[in-house]
């Protein structure tokens, strides 16, 4: 009678092999049915959309504080395209006012945004509010720059398939 050691029994390969096979498979269905279950549920959605408006709204901010006394009118249009409602309206109303006074104050402004996030959003009504810190460099023509900060409340609504300011104002520090 011939005994033989376990050790080398062929049947454990097999076994372990189906084993890993098992484990394989049913990982991958797990992880699929997961990641199918994510893709198509309402969060990645919602998170598109966070980051759609505060992308939009960081930019409008940027749009608001930067302008340059050379070329007046492209600041402005900036304003125009960044916003909607009431805002856009009044921008558009004060539009010769408004280049009138940047162009004999001869300065140029450069908005950053630091520090940005959004407080509300409601992808539904195409609505959201946002605050931004901005540093703002104003640099009067043949005078040394200056950097402020500002801090902003802005709202944005959704109009068409993009995000625009519909308000903008300061918030008082302190």
């Amino acid at each position: 009678m011939v005994i033989e050691n376990p050790r080398r029994n062929p049947r454990w390969g097999v076994v372990a092999a189906s084993a890993a096979l098992a484990v394989s498979v049913i990982s991958a269905g797990f992880f699929g049915v997961s990641w199918a279950s994510v893709a198509n549920s309402g969060s990645l959605e919602a998170a598109r959309e966070r980051d759609a408006a505060l992308e939009a709204g960081r930019q409008a901010v940027v749009n608001f504080n930067t302008l340059d006394f050379r070329d007046v009118q492209h600041g402005l249009d900036l304003w125009v395209d960044s916003s909607t409602g009431p805002l856009r309206d009044q921008i558009q109303a004060g539009r010769q006012a408004n280049a009138a006074k940047i162009s004999e104050a001869r300065t140029v402004t450069d908005g950053k945004v630091l520090d940005a996030a959004l407080t509300e959003l409601d992808p539904q009504a195409g609505k959201a509010r946002m605050i931004a810190v901005v540093e703002v460099t104003v640099a009067p023509e043949n005078q040394p720059p200056a950097v402020k900060r500002n801090r902003y409340q802005a709202e944005l609504a959704r109009d068409g398939d993009r995000w625009k300011l519909s308000n903008l104002g300061t918030v008082a520090v302190g």
